[in-house]
């Protein structure tokens, strides 16, 4: 039923990791943001304190380490603002010539290697001030100084005190999913290969391994972002980001399992282009060491890939069994020693799939809802 699709895909979304990452993060913004306006509205009695939320949604970033580094950049981005929209304001009035004058000065500011990051706050800052009629009141000026201020301060302590972000589920999820993909595609390659391999499909192979480079590059970054979140990090699970040993080592592993699958294509390209045939009773046990290859890694199964990798030295002998001088010879040594290459990289990437994530807040509530149904 239709319906049943609908609920099925936002019961995956809910507990999604990386979908609760951004959940997460997008309600500390936006709390950083209500609370800056409310303290400098109410608080300290600040009129028309528009920067205030404007510097809490500046200053909150993905990581409590990227918050600080940052930070120092933005208050200084804001002020600049804040004092070119003063002394154009005070200099030219509020007009067409002036409005243009303090965008030009802000974004040459901006500009500077020191506001890297920040090309467009100093002139949307300034732009703010001018065009509400703060620019030429000095009263206006500090008001809008202590805004600034305000947001900041607010967004520093949200974002460093309140759960504090651990970019680790957008990393082990995207880490997760590689092995998965690396086996797919071994499948799918086993699948054509036993029809009858076209030059057409091995370019599709070539592609899909470099799609698989982006991932992994994507992979990379998330790994370096969970590392960065955790610095400066209060939180006791920060330790273990700091130096992730093991997935830089899993990230290589799969790095060279992806080279070894483009070498593998390289290989049926060459014997595509020499119009050579290969000998039936090969090509179906490569077949078969193949798909069940790739279904071992889906699986992150290591004693399936460990099965893969002895069957080879089967596939092995019936090569040596073969006339060396055979022109499909190299081929068949090349393939073998690509696949071997690939099961003893992924190996020890299976043993560490799936990982240990925190739950999610879905599946917490879960636990607690069937707790309490046990306890009663």
């Amino acid at each position: 039923m239709p319906g049943d699709g609908w609920r099925g895909a936002a019961r995956a979304r809910l507990r999604d990791p990386v979908f609760w990452t951004d959940a997460i993060q997008l309600v500390k913004t936006v709390a950083a943001a209500v609370i800056a306006w409310y303290l400098a509205t109410s608080v300290f009695g600040l009129s028309q304190s528009f920067l205030a939320p404007w510097s809490a949604l500046l200053v909150v970033h993905a990581t409590v380490y990227r918050t600080f580094s940052q930070g120092a950049v933005q208050v200084g981005a804001a002020v600049l603002g804040v004092l070119s929209a003063w002394a154009v304001g005070n200099l030219l009035g509020v007009d067409v010539w002036s409005v243009a004058v303090v965008l030009v000065v802000g974004l040459a500011i901006g500009a500077l290697p020191w506001f890297e990051g920040q090309t467009t706050t100093i002139a949307a800052t300034a732009l703010i001030v001018i065009t509400t009629g703060s620019a030429n009141n000095d009263f206006m000026l500090l008001s809008r100084l202590a805004d600034t201020g305000v947001g900041i301060a607010v967004g520093l302590v949200v974002n460093a005190a309140v759960w504090p972000p651990l970019r680790r589920r957008t990393a082990v999820a995207a880490m997760d999913a590689l092995d998965d993909d690396i086996g797919r595609l071994l499948v799918e390659m086993a699948e054509e290969l036993k029809k009858g391999v076209s030059e057409t499909a091995v370019d599709e192979w070539v592609q899909r391994t470099r799609d698989l480079d982006d991932a992994l590059d994507h992979a990379w970054s998330l790994v370096r972002q969970a590392s960065e979140s955790a610095r400066m990090n209060p939180r006791r699970a920060a330790g273990e980001l700091k130096d992730p040993r093991q997935w830089i080592d899993l990230l290589r592993r799969s790095d060279q399992a992806v080279a070894e699958i483009r070498s593998m294509a390289r290989t049926h390209s060459h014997a595509l282009a020499d119009h050579q045939t290969w000998q039936p009773d090969f090509r179906d046990a490569l077949v078969t060491v193949m798909h069940a290859g790739g279904t071992a890694l889906m699986h992150a199964d290591r004693e399936g890939i460990e099965d893969c990798r002895r069957s080879l030295a089967g596939l092995v002998d019936m090569v040596a069994e073969r006339d060396p001088i055979s022109p499909l010879w190299p081929v068949y040594g090349g393939i073998l020693i690509n696949l071997r290459n690939i099961f003893e990289a992924m190996g020890p990437v299976a043993d560490a799939n799936p990982m240990t994530q925190p739950p999610t807040p879905f599946d917490s509530l879960r636990q607690a809802q069937s707790l309490h149904r046990l306890r009663r």
